[in-house]
């Protein structure tokens, strides 16, 4: 599809441009990354949409909803890159997500569709994909500070440290982004025993059971940071804790289901 190609030759530049810029100099021009990651994003976000929405009904497979999920990533990551410095989690997010593109052209269709999608249900799975999609960037985020922190520690100083906000703006950004994820992954939750006839089904037991253990270990992240002011290599762990959990509860679930049990 060309329009698959072109978005993964547009987050390739990206990335290379990225990179380029920031070993010449820390003071990246921000606003020629944001075009270009505004043209790749909406060539995406369209071949997104043709893989889902096919014309044999709905394809919600690991691939295209992973590649839905990715857009979302990028999409909230750009917009939130016009008030906050946050564009250096575009030097991991567009390598993934060119491969995922690739992975997913080249694989092609799941080959289960479903006809239509009730708006309760159509309701849940976009709350559960801003959910994911935040909680994916908190993760990232979490690895950016993780990074920093022990550069820091070893005195492995450079442009790299020029080229993000200081620790205590790293923390406080992966705290807002904790803070609206969780809050969106509450509301999934809810909306999933709301929606659904039984939310325990067979199918849904494996998404459902890590999905609470993420919730539950994302909720003690946020009191222990609310009440006993963690921070530092604590925030950092119980972060990606929790995303490995959501890991398990949808991809990995997913993983099971349309490639192990298939």
């Amino acid at each position: 599809m060309l329009s698959a190609t072109l978005a993964i030759a547009l987050y390739l530049c990206a990335t290379l441009y990225q990179v380029l810029q920031l070993r010449k100099h820390p003071a990246l021009r921000v606003s020629s990354l944001q075009l270009v990651t505004a043209a790749a994003i909406t060539l995406h976000g369209y071949t997104s949409m043709r893989w889902v929405f096919t014309d044999w009904g709905l394809d919600f497979g690991l691939l295209p909803m992973s590649t839905v999920i990715l857009f979302t990533i990028n999409l909230v990551v750009l917009i939130s890159s016009l008030r906050k410095p946050v564009h250096n989690l575009f030097l991991l997010l567009f390598p993934l997500t060119a491969l995922m593109l690739a992975i997913t052209m080249t694989a092609g269709s799941s080959g289960t569709f479903s006809e239509s999608v009730s708006a309760p249900i159509g309701t849940h799975i976009f709350i559960s994909i801003l959910a994911y999609s935040l909680m994916t960037i908190a993760a990232f985020q979490a690895l950016l500070l993780a990074l920093q922190n022990w550069r820091l520690r070893h005195k492995h100083l450079g442009n790299f440290l020029q080229t993000i906000p200081p620790l205590q703006t790293m923390e406080a950004l992966l705290f807002e982004v904790l803070w609206t994820g969780f809050g969106l992954l509450t509301l999934s939750l809810l909306t999933g025993f709301l929606f659904f006839e039984d939310f325990f089904a067979q199918h849904l037991a494996h998404k459902t059971v890590f999905s609470l253990f993420a919730w539950l270990f994302y909720a003690i992240l946020l009191w222990g940071r609310h009440v006993k002011g963690w921070r530092g290599n604590t925030a950092i762990r119980w972060t990606l804790i929790g995303f490995s959990a959501m890991v398990l509860a949808y991809w990995g679930s997913k993983f099971v289901i349309e490639v192990i049990l298939s």
